[in-house]
């Protein structure tokens, strides 16, 4: 994905804000748990926060929240659902929080939209020593063969990269991180992955797949035919043909360290 497109992409989530906050799923409170080992009142920013499936899981997991979001259309879904939390309109590569400030910095689904050349020094200029960036991604399962034949079907606009545990392994390894340098020092990298799952209908799963960046920048009529071989695929497997079924999925995460 050149630069263009990935701004396209990275810009298109407002036009579909009300449907994801309905439809995207939250993050298995074990990787969270593992990403930053949350105490009660550890300082935490939800960088590129959407509509709040990940700052809703650190707000139950006792952490002070801050979520940053460049979207306004996103950031309003947050603050309606969330309107305890200090939710603040910024991005990445422009945190508008001071030096220091926070003990972590969490990005739900979202590192990979960030220019890191720029976004790097600027999250280690709110972490403090010590802390933890960690990108959270929900991918799906495909151990189950079912998940499989709709990753197949659904085409890479619906379930691309990082979206299966083998294509989010081998996206994410060599993901550029801040890692040297005066304004951004951090540790290796490290990678874990934990079970989770989202109930669903064909219907709503429908739904979901409809908010993912590829699908809701294609033109109508290529969308609705990708649209209708997924719904045909789940009207054809029993294990997602009738009623609600879990979605198999895995909380994949990938943690730094602040030196």
């Amino acid at each position: 994905m050149d630069q263009t497109e990935r701004l396209l992409h990275a810009s298109s989530f407002g036009a579909a804000a009300v449907a994801y906050a309905e439809h995207r799923p939250d993050y298995a409170q074990a990787a969270v748990q593992w990403a930053l080992d949350p105490a009660p009142g550890m300082r935490v920013l939800d960088l590129g926060a959407g509509t709040g499936k990940l700052t809703a899981t650190l707000v139950a997991a006792g952490a002070d929240v801050i979520a940053v979001e460049p979207d306004a259309a996103m950031l309003a879904e947050l603050r309606r659902e969330l309107p305890a939390v200090r939710a603040l309109l910024g991005s990445a590569e422009a945190i508008p929080l001071p030096d220091g400030s926070v003990d972590a910095v969490l990005a739900g689904n979202a590192m990979h939209w960030f220019d890191m050349a720029v976004a790097g020094p600027e999250i280690a200029r709110v972490l403090a020593p010590g802390g933890v960036l960690a990108g959270l991604w929900n991918v799906l399962d495909d151990q189950a063969e079912w998940v499989a034949g709709l990753a197949q079907v659904s085409g890479s606009a619906a379930i691309g990269p990082r979206d299966t545990p083998a294509s989010w392994r081998a996206e994410t390894a060599d993901m550029h991180l801040p890692k040297t340098g005066e304004a951004a020092r951090f540790g290796s990298p490290e990678q874990a992955a934990f079970p989770h799952g989202q109930q669903r209908t064909a219907d709503s799963l429908v739904a979901t797949l409809a908010t993912r960046a590829g699908m809701i920048v294609m033109p109508e009529q290529e969308q609705e035919a990708a649209l209708g071989r997924i719904r045909a695929f789940l009207a054809s497997r029993p294990e997602t043909a009738q009623g609600e079924f879990t979605l198999p999925m895995l909380t994949s995460v990938l943690r730094v360290r602040r030196l």
